[in-house]
Order: structure tokens, then sequence, then C-alpha cells
């Protein structure tokens, strides 16, 4: 039988998963209207300018076309290929974008145009952040229980030859390399594979880009209108972000139970009852040794007192 918390991690990440879904299609549904538009807007430009200029075209003519063209990429709206690229809000790209959202990854590529898209994005945001957070710590917790027993398992193993905070680190060191060879050099490779464009610097470049949730956006997998089974594809980053950003917060949670790594506590309001704690430490021998003192000088001078009454 679960337990009650694993029974509410289930239904929470259930929930979270019915979460992203909706907001995927409220995105699409709302932003792929107005993105074609866009898209329509752009290819009569493009016949206008065709049909207009056969012969020359002036400076300022070819100025003002470039113009239409970056404010229209800038959007999202991709001017390749005849404006024939596949919509920035099919679902798959509409939940990858859900998803960029709910991690504050945010990469900015993609926006919303639409007003009633920003103002969902805002509402959709401002319940999806917590409960990310929400249910990332959960996982975390979980997985913490996982990692302890592997620390267990090296305490008592290597405890005769190593001190307790050279196991703890190399229990750390086990974790970061897992970090580093899954979530970070296995992804940059198959992305190396996968974007014809990207060599395996701008691949890890993007990888450690949103796994620290900088989010720059200047590398987007996917993004090249040639890309084959682009909102699979799509789908499939995003399950990485969420599985990668799990991985990175259990790495920071081991680190921070090492008291000697974790530099922060330190600076936290706790540390300066930590501090009074270790001065009153401090006191105590020297309390005693006075008590001591006085006890030893009532029963020295009590002694005294009964040889002169002898």
């Amino acid at each position: 039988m679960l337990r009650r918390s694993t029974s509410r991690i289930l239904i929470l990440g259930a929930f979270y998963a019915l979460y992203l879904v909706i907001g995927a299609s409220v995105f699409c549904a709302i932003e792929g209207p107005d993105e074609n538009k866009r898209k329509q807007e752009l290819k009569d430009i493009r016949k206008t300018f065709l049909e207009g200029h056969t012969s020359c075209i002036t400076d300022g003519e070819l100025e003002a076309f470039i113009e239409k063209i970056v404010e229209a990429q800038n959007r999202g709206v991709s001017a390749i290929k005849n404006v024939t690229s596949e919509s920035n809000w099919s679902f798959g790209q509409s939940l990858f974008f859900a998803g960029t959202i709910l991690t504050t990854i945010g990469y900015g590529h993609v926006t919303p145009l639409s007003e009633g898209g920003k103002v969902f994005c805002v509402v959709y945001a401002l319940i999806g952040i917590p409960l990310t957070l929400i249910l990332f710590t959960a996982i975390v917790e979980r997985l913490m229980l996982l990692t302890n027993a592997i620390l267990s398992l090296l305490e008592k193993k290597l405890s005769h030859i190593l001190t307790y905070l050279q196991v703890r680190l190399l229990h750390l060191a086990i974790i970061f390399t897992f970090l580093l060879v899954f979530i970070f050099i296995t992804p940059a490779v198959i992305f190396t594979c996968i974007e014809k464009r990207w060599n395996f610097l701008d691949s890890f470049y993007y990888c450690f880009i949103s796994m620290t949730t900088i989010g720059l956006g200047d590398y987007i997998p996917g993004d090249d209108v040639n890309q084959q089974n682009r909102a699979l594809y799509k789908i499939l980053t995003t399950v990485y972000l969420f599985i990668g950003l799990t991985i990175m917060m259990l790495t920071l949670a081991t680190i921070y139970e090492i008291p000697e790594l974790n530099i922060g506590s330190h600076f936290y309001l706790k540390s300066d009852a930590e501090h009074e704690t270790e001065k009153q430490t401090l006191r105590k021998p020297t309390n005693n040794y006075n008590a001591a003192e006085t006890e030893q000088s009532t029963f020295g001078g009590a002694k005294d007192n009964e040889a002169l009454t002898e």
C-alpha cells in the first residue's frame, strides 16, 4: 500500500502534467491565429516586394523590407521558405514554451503576441512556478533517500580509511559525476548530432545555460525550419529540462548537507544563535570551575570550623 505522501506526490505529478497540457493548449489556441495573421502579412509583403521590384531596388526600399523581416523574426515568425515553416504555437512548441515558463528558464525567443496571451501567461506563471517548486522539492526529498543510502554504504565500507568529511566529499563527487555525464555531456552529444549547426561546445553551452535557468535564448533546440519531427523534438527537450533541473536541485541539496561547503550558513541569522551557543559552551567549564572552587572552599571552611570546635 502506498504511503499517503507518496500518493499525494503522484496526484501532484499528474495534476502538474495536466497543467502543462492545459497551458500548451491555451497558448496554442490563443497565439496560433495571431501568428498565422502575421505570417500572411509577411507573405503579402514578400509578394508585393517581388512584384514591384523586378528590375531594380532602391536603398530605402530594401531597408524597409529588411525592417519588416527583422520585426517578424523578433516575434518568432521566420521569413525563410516563404513563411511556410511549422508554427511556433503548435502543441509541441507550446508545451516547450509552457515548460520554460514554469521552470523560469524563459529563453525569450518566442513570446505571446496577443493581449489575451500575455494576460494568460502572467496568471499561468503565478500559479505554475510555485507548483513547480513544490513538485521539485518533493521529488528531491525522495531522491535524497537513495543518495543517503549510498552515503551510508560508503561510510560502512570506507570509514576505517577515510574521515567522515572525506566520505561525504566522495559521495558528492559521485553525484556530481552523474550530473556531468547524464545531464550535460550525454545530452550535449545528442544535441550535436541532431542540430547540424551546433558543435559540441555550443551544445554543452546550451545545456549549462538551461540547467542554471539563465536562459539566454541564443541557442534553442528545434528552431531550424528544416528540423524533422519538430513538435516531438520539443516535447522530449522539455522532458530533459525537467529531469535535468531536478538532478541539479539534488546536487545542490547534497552540497548544503555538508557544513564545510555550505558557506552561506555563516551569513544566515541562525549563525548568530549558533555563535551564542558556542560562547555559552565555552563559558560552562569556567563556571563549573568556579562552582567547584566555591564548593571546595565551603567544605574546607566547614572542616576548619569542626577542627576549631574540637
